[in-house]
């Protein structure tokens, strides 16, 4: 009877290990499949990104109306004979942040 009892036990103990033991468990490889279908949706989602911005620059790079949307936009270039620009430029940015020298 304690035999077949330490039979079963040991039988009981060798399943448990088999799933559970070893350097990789059960629970471990459906952490890692859980980790993976995660890791490929973001990799879809970058791809999506990569795929979307590879698309506005080569519109980018045909449309000059777009170009000068954005130069305007960015840059605050102006076009033609009719506008006027006023550039205000702090005086620490015009000498590279060196104070002229003092006149006696």
């Amino acid at each position: 009877m304690l035999r077949r009892a330490l039979t079963y036990a040991a039988l009981a103990f060798a399943v448990y290990y088999a799933f559970q033991g070893g350097e990789y468990s059960s629970l471990d490889l459906v952490r890692q499949q859980s980790r993976a279908r995660m890791l490929e949706a973001s990799i879809d989602s970058l791809q999506r990104t990569v795929d979307s911005l590879t698309a506005f620059k080569k519109r980018l790079q045909g449309d000059l109306s777009l170009q000068e949307r954005i130069a305007r936009e960015q840059y605050g270039m102006v076009r033609g004979d009719k506008e006027l620009l006023y550039r205000f430029v702090d005086p620490d940015s015009v000498s590279g942040g060196r104070r002229p020298p003092e006149a006696k």
